[in-house]
């Protein structure tokens, strides 16, 4: 039964929630369907990190269980709020947009993966570099442990920042509504697998999806070490960028996650919020 699950989560998780997504949504689904597939795709995270976990330590409550559920709330909500404002920013363009709309919703949806995919992921290596914007994405890093819901707990300013980075390129493009909220669907998605506690196996899709072996890398709590794997959904452009690290071999135990340099962070929610504009962080 857990060998099955290992190998069977991540296709339920695409085919099942980013496939019904594609399906529900191209039959006239909107925004709580979205939010719906999201919320079952959460519980399943939940239920599957403690049949097969990677660190069973990791299922334990830091006592961030709250946090991060307040980091999700806010975040997602805000992610569907921005897209329903597509068809007003649409028509807001001179000329009709580029995007590719005679293409099958799945076609559409994947060209917009790898289009998002790849502003999120420079945005995300910026945040590395300016110390300007490591204070909102510190918030992120702050985090001592790995398990799917907090693939969702980060700044509100710095999701602000990752989303206008992969997302103007698709609103330059004309991209459809129904494509932005499937997308929106298949991100948060991919953010549970990214940082799941799960022990799954991958097969070939370990070498093209910015998966939890690969993630786990990037969260350590040394700089020079953990200065890696920035993409969020596919590998492709750290690869093309030459920041791809495998991880095969290198297991990440308890302790070796957070910022190194700041075992202070402040853990609550509203002290993460303010935390980047204090002058000291």
């Amino acid at each position: 039964m857990t060998e099955l699950l290992r190998r069977g989560y991540v296709p339920f998780m695409l085919l099942g929630m980013c496939g019904g997504a594609i399906v529900l949504i191209g039959r006239g689904g909107g925004a709580m369907t979205a939010l719906g597939l999201v919320a079952c795709a959460v519980v399943v995270s939940f239920v599957a990190e403690r049949i097969a976990p990677y660190e069973p330590a990791w299922n334990r409550s830091h006592g961030d269980r709250g946090r991060d559920a307040m980091h999700a709330l806010v975040n997602e909500i805000a992610g569907i709020a921005t897209i329903a404002l597509i068809p007003l920013l649409s028509g807001l363009r001179d000329r009709p947009g580029a995007w590719p709309e005679t293409w099958p919703l799945a076609a559409q949806v994947v060209l917009a993966v790898l289009v998002f995919d790849l502003g999120v992921t420079l945005a995300h290596r910026q945040s590395h570099r300016w110390a300007s914007l490591w204070r909102f994405h510190a918030v992120h890093h702050s985090l001592r442990r790995l398990y799917g819901f907090n693939g969702l707990m980060k700044h509100p300013a710095h999701q602000a920042i990752e989303t206008t980075a992969g997302a103007v390129p698709l609103l330059l493009l004309g991209i459809p509504q129904d494509v932005a909220l499937a997308l929106a669907v298949c991100t948060a998605v991919q953010l549970l697998l990214q940082h799941s506690n799960v022990d799954y196996r991958l097969g070939p899709l370990r070498h093209v999806l910015a998966a939890n072996h690969v993630h786990r890398l990037h969260h350590l709590k040394w700089a020079g070490e953990g200065d890696v794997n920035f993409g969020l959904i596919t590998t492709i452009w750290d690869r093309v960028l030459g920041t791809y690290c495998d991880g095969a071999g290198r297991r990440v135990a308890p302790g070796e996650i957070g910022i190194g340099n700041r075992p202070d962070y402040p853990t609550g929610y509203v002290p993460q919020l303010l935390e980047p504009f204090r002058l000291s962080s």
